[in-house]
């Protein structure tokens, strides 16, 4: 029996991928947004590819606003923006 990999959907472009393939975006229990990297603190997920394209996307699209059901403002996902610069470096 294969082991079924666990997809999830891009908030940026649609598209399906594995959860390795994508970054996650966490609402935390206190309403912070930020990027989990290690796909493990608690909070309610989205996720979006791993190239920026797909988060100027999801901005545009207000993605995340839908997914956590909330308003998001620019400043977030400019930090977003940061964060993930910073770990696409690494």
């Amino acid at each position: 029996m294969t082991k079924k990999i666990p997809l999830r959907q891009c908030i940026g472009c649609g598209e399906m991928k594995s959860k390795k393939e994508m970054m996650r975006v966490i609402k935390t229990p206190e309403d912070t947004i930020c990027l989990d990297a290690t796909g493990k603190k608690n909070g309610r997920g989205a996720y979006v590819c791993m190239n920026e394209e797909c988060l100027k996307k999801a901005r545009k699209n207000k993605g995340l606003e839908r997914s956590f059901k909330m308003t998001i403002s620019n400043e977030i996902y400019d930090a977003l923006e940061k964060e993930f610069e910073s770990i696409e470096a690494k």
